[in-house]
Order: structure tokens, then C-alpha cells, then sequence
């Protein structure tokens, strides 16, 4: 799933493509990626990108007032066309479900691989008007997070620390690999309850968020849609990676796997060296 670092790079690589031209077609292969209806896709089209931006994981492009408003879900993907095949794009078992087309005859296609299709599209007024993005929590890298406000956040939090930092209601943005990523260096276990660390581990946790992020984002920074899945892959050093050695002490790096979704940690580096229970529902062995 595209996090924070990613979106944050697409929004920077499509600003220098979009801003100052035209869409001249918005055209929805799978219907099922829209999820708003008026006004139309096709209100999009004759208007010029005037700014892109970024909302969490939703990546937001505003046509002179009119919100194009995407959240790529677990398996989509933005790829940009210097130029665009002709003629419409047929719908069928594919992967593509939009396809946007500027008057340069340049564009891009959204698509989403798999069968759980989850990939998301807004047309609005507002983003503010999209349930997602009203409900979204402060941005980690914003200058006004600082660690006072990351601990307000977590004080009276009973859920485990990975919970709480992939919920978006909370912080926006971070999801299931960087959150493998903060608490690896932030030396804790994923399954630590929010509300017991010490001022000390709140500072811990709070360095190793921003660290990891802008880290992360300084690397995307600049390179183009289609390097972006392969650079932050490169970078993780504990999510993905089960069965490797982690690269600060050479442990086993292990998995705790659930019904949809895994994470990834190391036992000497979070939990004492103390492996969690691989299992559903699975507690901090203490």
C-alpha cells in the first residue's frame, strides 16, 4: 500500500507534469472506483491543474476549484503516459480502472491489481466533504507536530502501539510498513500498550517517526512514478523481510501473521529478544 512517503513523491512528481494543463477526458474503466457522482468526472474535463497536494495517503488535484481526489488503497497505482494509446481504453478483467488525459496528449492511468477492489476516486467542491479526509489526524510532518502534541495524542490510548499508529484518525499517513519501520527504530514492541511509555519512550518514538518518514520521503523525492514501489521496498529494513537478519544486531527478523496482513520485527531489538506468539489475537509475551 502506497504510505505517506510515496503519495507525498507522486503528489511532487505529478505537480511538475499537471500543474498549468489541461484535462481534456477523465475516463472511468471500472466503475466501481468512483464514489462520488455529482458533479461528474466529466466536470474535470476543460479545466486546468492549478495545484496538487497531499492529505494523508490521498493524493488531491485541484482543476481550478474542482477536486480530483484519489486514495490508492492496498493495490493501486498511479502510471503516468507520456503519451496515450488511442482511443478509449476498454473495460474488461484488467488492472486499469481510470484513465485521465491532458490536452498534450499525456496522461495517466489508475489501476488496482487483485480482486478486493478498494482503489477510490472523489470529484468534489471540497475534500473536506470526503469522509476519509475529515476524519483524518494531524500529519506527522507537519511543523506543527511537535512532541508535545504526539504524546497528547497517546495519552489515555489503550491500543497496542502498531494499532495506534496505523489508525489515521489518529496520525494520517502511516500504514503497515512504516509502522514495522518506526517501532524497529524506535526499539519497541509493536504490541507495547500506547499509554504505557515514559516520557523518555515517547520521545523515542516520536524521533523514530519523524526520522523514518523524512527519511523515507527525502529518498522518493525526484524519481518517477514507476521507481517509486522498488525504492521503498529497498529502504525497509524490517518490513518484508521475515527470515532475514536485521541489519543493526544480524537477529532473525519474524513475522506475527493475521488474517490480513502481517508485520515484521526483531525480537533482540524490541522485545528482549523474546519472539511474539505468530498467531491471531497475538499478545506481548511478557
Amino acid at each position: 500500500m502506497p504510505e505517506l512517503p510515496e503519495v507525498d513523491a507522486l503528489k511532487d512528481f505529478l505537480a511538475d507534469r499537471l500543474v498549468g494543463r489541461e484535462i481534456v477526458r477523465v475516463l472511468p474503466v471500472a466503475i466501481s472506483v468512483l464514489k462520488t457522482y455529482d458533479p461528474p468526472v466529466s466536470a474535470l474535463e476543460g479545466r486546468a491543474v492549478t495545484a496538487v497536494g497531499r492529505f494523508g495517503k490521498f493524493l488531491d488535484i485541484d482543476a481550478d476549484g474542482l477536486h480530483f481526489v484519489t486514495h490508492l488503497a492496498r493495490a493501486g497505482w498511479l502510471h503516468w503516459r507520456d503519451t496515450l494509446p488511442d482511443g478509449p481504453p476498454r473495460p474488461g478483467k484488467g488492472p486499469l480502472a481510470l484513465r485521465v488525459a491532458l490536452e498534450t496528449g499525456e496522461g495517466f492511468d489508475l489501476t488496482e491489481a487483485g480482486t478486493q477492489k478498494r482503489l477510490a476516486v472523489y470529484v468534489v467542491a471540497d475534500p473536506g466533504q470526503i469522509p476519509g479526509v475529515a476524519r483524518l489526524g494531524p500529519d506527522p510532518l507537519a511543523d506543527d507536530f511537535d512532541e508535545e502534541r504526539f504524546a497528547g495524542l497517546l495519552q489515555g490510548e489503550r491500543r497496542q502501539l502498531k494499532g495506534a499508529l496505523r489508525d489515521q484518525s489518529l496520525i494520517a499517513g502511516v500504514g503497515n510498513a512504516y509502522s514495522d519501520e518506526i517501532l524497529h527504530a524506535a526499539r519497541m514492541s509493536p504490541f507495547k500498550l500506547a499509554s504505557s511509555l515514559t516520557p523518555e519512550e515517547t520521545h523515542r518514538l516520536y524521533e523514530a517517526l519523524r526520522v523514518t518518514l523524512a527519511e523515507a520521503v527525502e529518498r522518493s523525492h525526484g524519481l518517477a512514478a514507476g521507481r517509486l514501489k522498488a525504492e521503498k521496498k529497498s529502504g525497509l529494513r524490517v518490513h518484508g523481510r521475515a527470515g532475514e537478519a536485521c541489519p543493526v544486531c544480524g537477529d532473525t527478523i519474524r513475522e506475527v501473521s493475521f488474517s490480513d496482513s502481517a508485520l515484521q520485527y526483531c525480537p533482540t531489538c524490541q522485545t528482549g529478544g523474546r519472539p511474539l506468539a505468530d498467531r491471531r489475537m497475538s499478545r506481548l509475551l511478557k
